[in-house]
């Protein structure tokens, strides 16, 4: 699953990719193409700024959950792996 966001810089309007971990209120961070440092805060008065931090958290929503589904069937898979060792020494 990809985890980076696009954002369109304000001044601009080029767009480029970043990581949703990091789209969080108080992230600063400089357009590629023109340098503007834009700002990061889920009240900011710019659609662009609004939109990318939407669709971070929903990224970052979505990361979880295939992380929560992920987890118990390697944690499964560990215990049946960790059976067959100890049924292969006791023979």
């Amino acid at each position: 699953m990809d985890d980076s966001v696009q954002v369109k810089c304000t001044r601009c309007k080029s767009a480029f990719r970043e990581r949703a971990r990091r789209l969080q209120n108080g992230y600063s961070r400089q357009c590629v193409t023109c340098e503007v440092v834009l700002f990061f805060d889920e009240d900011s008065p710019d659609a662009n700024i609004k939109k990318a931090m939407r669709m971070a958290r929903r990224v970052r929503k979505e990361l979880r959950e295939a992380e929560a589904e992920f987890r118990p069937r390697m944690m499964s898979r560990r215990g049946s792996a960790r059976h067959a060792t100890d049924d292969e020494s006791a023979a």
